[in-house]
């Protein structure tokens, strides 16, 4: 299962992808990561799911990363007497806490926080922004407003309030309830919905304690204006387009994914590229144009990963949609334009021993033209450090704990291999050499270039560089 590409796929379980053959076919395919989006489905669902993937991860002999997708807070309208209204523009329509069902006049919206934090001139959207609604009075419990951009309103569909912070956790009591299950599963990355603040993420690493490493979706405008705080606070970083689409301008959305994946970079912490990239293939064999544009376009920026949602979980093309995309990323990285684009940008490295190490390892394999860099990690610091650099030679990360090789399945350019640690320089150089040519990095006569840190099993203290050939 070695990938010829350095960016990695994503790729969510559902309906049409949840059969062990399926599952097999797909991380045949390409997929790194599977995603179980938990707005969907039952525990016992995503148990099956999560067993399939772990058993052809032993099949297979590779660490597969698990995602667990916390649903967040939804916020939604309530019900109608016909199931449905339609709303005129200029009209005026009254949104209230009033479990009455709803009319032509008004509609409960169950959710005072909203109303605490709403002010005359704030603009509500609701049905992913299909509707527009002005706000000219509003109290505690009710909202008179003004439609804006009419049409079709159904039962229970979403509310948006682009421009708010709203007075609202991340996490409901059925996400903490999910978050628990998933943890006491196994998954290896949490992402974390309806990020706002900091503190969402501060609540949020408090409850996971260190079990798995911390995703944040960025899909609300508040969080752009405190992104670098969240980022910290983070692991990794979701580009949630689809809902940053609804509360945005969509024209300001592909400038927000350069900034968010050039900020990840920097911070040398994976970021995935998700909502909508191959949307077409949920109902077709091929993409358009424009699709496999979008798909490149990331790779070209440097993201670590580009993610497939109803394309894989619910589509009529999933093990398609995987190779389609796996051949978008492959593509792009053998075009000669790729490593400008790509070394246009590099983060500022520190003055340390870790980050002086690791960025001569990306220039010694350059001018050797190493099969690989080998890092040895524990808790994955060195090897996150090699994929930072996004070096034109493959990172080989010997990893000494499988909880960490899962979670970096997810880094660009990392093939991650699950070993016991070495016990001296001379081990570290033997087992180096053995993956590299095992693993099809090296023949006899390459060279590789290995980082590790002395002592060994000290997270973080890359401070060896060594050459090797392998015989």
């Amino acid at each position: 299962m070695r990938r010829e590409r350095s960016a990695k796929i994503v790729a969510t379980l559902g309906p049409s992808s949840s059969t062990p053959e399926r599952i097999a076919e797909l991380a045949s395919a390409g997929v790194d990561v599977f995603r179980l989006n938990f707005s969907h489905g039952s525990h016992e669902e995503h148990l099956a799911r999560f067993e399939a993937v772990r058993a052809v991860e032993k099949e297979r002999g590779r660490p597969i990363g698990i995602l667990m997708d916390l649903q967040g807070p939804k916020l939604r309208v309530g019900q109608f007497e016909r199931g449905r209204v339609g709303l005129t523009r200029g009209e005026a329509f009254r949104l209230d806490l009033d479990p009455a069902i709803g009319d032509q006049k008004r509609v409960c919206l169950p959710h005072p926080e909203i109303f605490a934090a709403i002010s005359p001139g704030t603009e509500l959207l609701l049905d992913d922004g299909k509707i527009r609604l002005g706000v000219e009075r509003c109290g505690e419990d009710f909202a008179e407003t003004t439609v804006l951009a009419g049409g079709g309103l159904s039962n229970n569909k979403g509310v948006n309030v682009p421009n708010v912070v709203l007075p609202i956790g991340a996490m409901t009591d059925k996400d903490i309830h999910d978050l628990m299950y998933g943890l006491e599963l196994g998954a290896d990355w949490i992402a974390l919905s309806f990020v706002q603040r900091p503190e969402d993420m501060a609540e949020a690493r408090r409850l996971v304690a260190g079990r798995a490493a911390l995703m944040a979706k960025i899909e609300k405008p508040a969080a752009i204006d405190r992104l670098g705080e969240i980022i910290e606070l983070s692991d990794g970083i979701m580009v949630a387009r689809g809902d940053l689409g609804v509360e945005m301008p969509p024209e300001v959305v592909p400038g927000l994914q350069k900034r968010m994946i050039r900020a990840c970079r920097d911070a040398g912490k994976p970021v995935i590229v998700a909502t909508q990239m191959l949307e077409s293939m949920i109902s077709s064999p091929a993409p358009t144009r424009a699709e496999a544009s979008d798909v490149a376009s990331a790779i070209y920026d440097g993201a670590d990963a580009v993610m497939l949602s109803a394309e894989s979980a619910a589509g009529e093309y999933p093990v398609e949609a995987v190779s389609m995309m796996s051949r978008i990323i492959q593509s792009v990285e053998h075009d000669e334009l790729y490593r400008s684009y790509l070394e246009a940008h590099h983060a500022v490295a520190e003055r340390t021993p870790a980050d002086a190490i690791t960025l001569a390892a990306g220039q010694v394999a350059h001018t050797m033209q190493a099969g690989c860099i080998v890092t040895y990690t524990t808790s994955g610091a060195t090897t996150l450090r090699a994929s930072r650099e996004r070096p034109d030679r493959p990172i080989l990360g010997l990893i000494t704990r499988m909880p960490t090789a899962r979670k970096l399945a997810l880094a660009w350019g990392v093939h991650a291999v699950f070993t016991e640690d070495a016990h001296d320089l001379d081990e570290m150089v033997a087992k180096a050499r053995k993956y590299a040519k095992q693993e099809g990095f090296a023949s006899p006569g390459t060279c590789i270039v290995i980082t590790a840190g002395l002592p060994f099993g000290t997270p973080g203290a890359t401070n060896i560089l060594r050459i090797a050939w392998v015989s």
